[in-house]
């Protein structure tokens, strides 16, 4: 896999809460063109694009804004049994110091922070565009 696409309507804010959770911006700027109407299948593309990278180097998310064609409504507080692509997942060190960050960029909680046997502690939080990003704490 190469990266993951996310649609944002406010890309300083989503850009700041996934460097909040440590990628790193790989590169901004404007696409629009013939060769953009033809790969996403609509006419007069202009959107703004910024590719975050993961501090590993293997891992991308393409944030995009769309300034053309209007952007689609969808669900924003859909929850995670909804059909489609939920959520991102991201291994953190500490994850109580990592919720605490990404509130301060909006983030909500979906459920609780929880513990699976010995292994995990896990939880869902709602971040930019409504989209779910899942944090992970290894145990031990």
């Amino acid at each position: 896999m190469d990266n993951v696409g996310v649609v944002v309507d406010d890309l300083d804010a989503a850009t700041a809460f996934f460097v909040e959770l440590g990628m790193e911006v790989e590169g901004k700027g404007p696409a629009e063109g013939e060769w953009v109407d033809k790969c996403v299948g609509l006419d007069g593309v202009r959107v703004d694009v910024v590719m975050m990278r993961t501090p590993d180097g293997h891992g991308r998310l393409e944030l995009t804004r769309f300034r053309s064609p209007e952007v689609l409504g969808g669900e924003p507080n859909a929850p995670a049994n909804t059909l489609g692509l939920r959520r991102i997942m991201f291994a953190v060190d500490d994850i109580d110091d990592t919720v605490a960050r990404l509130r301060a960029h909006g983030a909500e909680l979906v459920g609780e922070v929880t513990q699976y046997e010995d292994s995990y502690r896990l939880c869902y939080l709602r971040g930019p565009a409504g989209i779910i990003v899942s944090l992970g704490e290894q145990l031990g």
